[in-house]
Formats: structure tokens, C-alpha cells, sequence
């Protein structure tokens, strides 16, 4: 049995409206975190892919008509035997590379996820590494660094909380 990792039942977005730039997606990556460290794979060392042999998160292409969440879930099982659910996914992040869209998800599971994954036959392997190993590695695609980087600092500034009342 494959192991499920919920907190919530339930859609994490509403149906997408026809001018929503889910409808027009090319892929989906997931920012997977298994406690406070967050795994990563090595992408195929292949010429003829983007980025080969750098550091990678989760995801890939669209299949068929999926939704983004759909994508994410799939290609998660795939990549490393891991069950999300779409209340798992948490948007982070819409990247427009020429008309290729690509939707950003953060997963927050247990520590434990790490005893279950099962890698895929894609990439070279996996890893589990701290995320900010993951912002300052020059091996990790930079603008998925940048990305990281982002939600890291939005994550930092919400554990703030409001400043002083004036």
C-alpha cells in the first residue's frame, strides 16, 4: 500500500475560471518538505534535457488535461512513491517562460516521509538536504534556487507575525 500523508481532505484550489493561467499550464513542481529538510532530486545527466545532472524538485510535465494539483500529485508518485493529496498542495509560485507556465507547490509532510519514498526511473536519485543547502547549491536550477529562496523568506516574515502597533 502506498502511504498517504494528509492533514485535510478536499481541493486545495477552487475550479479553474477560463482565463486562469492553470488552464494554459505546461507543468507542475512541488517544493516537498519532509519535516524541516526538504527533498530533492538529480536530474538525468541527459544533453538533450534542461538542466541535466543539477539538483531538481519534484514534478514535470502535464498529462493530458490534468490540473496543476493533479500534475503535481502524479509526478510526485512517480519520481519518489509518495501520495499527496491536493489539500497537501499549497500554490507558491506561477512561472511564464515564454508562454510556457509552469505552477509552484509547497508540501509540508512528517519527518517519517523519508522511510517511504521509492525512487522512480527518472533522474539520478534523491536526496534530503536543509532548503537553504538547496538556495546556495550552484548545482540546483537557479531559478527554482530563487523560487525556494522566496516562499523561504514569505514563510520567515508570516512566523514574524505583524510588527509593533504604532
Amino acid at each position: 500500500m502506498v502511504p498517504i500523508y494528509a492533514d485535510a481532505e478536499g481541493d486545495a484550489m477552487s475550479d479553474p475560471k477560463p482565463d486562469d493561467p492553470r488552464q494554459v499550464f505546461s507543468g507542475a513542481k512541488v517544493m516537498l518538505f519532509a519535516g524541516a529538510d526538504l527533498i530533492v532530486l538529480r536530474r538525468d545527466r541527459k544533453p538533450s534535457i534542461p538542466w541535466p545532472g543539477y539538483l531538481d524538485f519534484p514534478g514535470g510535465e502535464r498529462d493530458g488535461g490534468e490540473s496543476p494539483e493533479d500534475c503535481a500529485i502524479r509526478e510526485t508518485q512517480e519520481e519518489l512513491g509518495l501520495t499527496l493529496t491536493k489539500a497537501q498542495l499549497h500554490p507558491v509560485h506561477l512561472r511564464d517562460d515564454a508562454g510556457k507556465v509552469s505552477c509552484f507547490f509547497a508540501a509540508h509532510l512528517p519527518a517519517r516521509a523519508i522511510d517511504d519514498v521509492v525512487f522512480g526511473d527518472e533522474g539520478e536519485g534523491w536526496d534530503v538536504m536543509p532548503p537553504e543547502a538547496f538556495v546556495d547549491a550552484q548545482d540546483a536550477i537557479p531559478h527554482f534556487r530563487d523560487i525556494l529562496r522566496d516562499y523561504l523568506d514569505k514563510q520567515l516574515d508570516l512566523a514574524k507575525g505583524p510588527g509593533p502597533a504604532r
